[in-house]
């Protein structure tokens, strides 16, 4: 699967259904396209992986040595809430409704497609991360990218 890109705004209904985009649906293979793994997110979203690449990360995560107490942490913070979804006949997401209590869903949802996986948040919960980081973007992007070609 190539990298998943883009930023696609769907409605929540009464249930927590929204409707998978067309746009982001075609960016998955064939396999990937109708069963998800959904888990909480490291800030305020929820994080919907493909289920083929929840295995591959799951096969990396299984090698982290258990008998380690900050492993066994983070494992069971990263897995806490993790729940099997699958898009209904119709192309909708059900998002349960702990998961959207715990982010604060409301109505209007992005969703954010990058590499691997895709963020579902709250549109301005979203809108109020990205402002509040905008003005450091540059000396992120030096940190982050700075030093990306060195080790070649």
């Amino acid at each position: 699967m190539a990298g998943l890109v883009g930023e696609f705004e769907v409605k929540l209904d009464e249930k927590g259904r929204f409707l998978f985009p067309s746009g982001l649906r075609k960016q998955l293979s064939p396999a990937a396209q109708k069963d998800f793994m959904l888990n909480k997110g490291f800030e305020d979203c929820l994080t919907l992986y493909p289920l083929t690449e929840w295995e591959k990360l799951s096969a990396k995560l299984s090698k982290l040595n258990l008998f380690i107490e900050r492993n066994r942490l983070f494992y069971r913070m990263f897995h806490q809430g993790a729940k099997q979804i699958t898009l209904d006949n119709a192309g909708r997401v059900l998002v349960p409704s702990t998961h959207v209590e715990r982010v604060g869903l409301k109505q209007e949802v992005m969703l954010i497609a990058y590499n691997d996986r895709i963020e579902i948040w709250d549109k301005s919960k979203y809108f109020e991360m990205i402002e509040a980081n905008m003005a450091n973007f540059a000396e992120l992007a030096n940190e982050v990218m700075g030093d990306l070609n060195n080790g070649e």
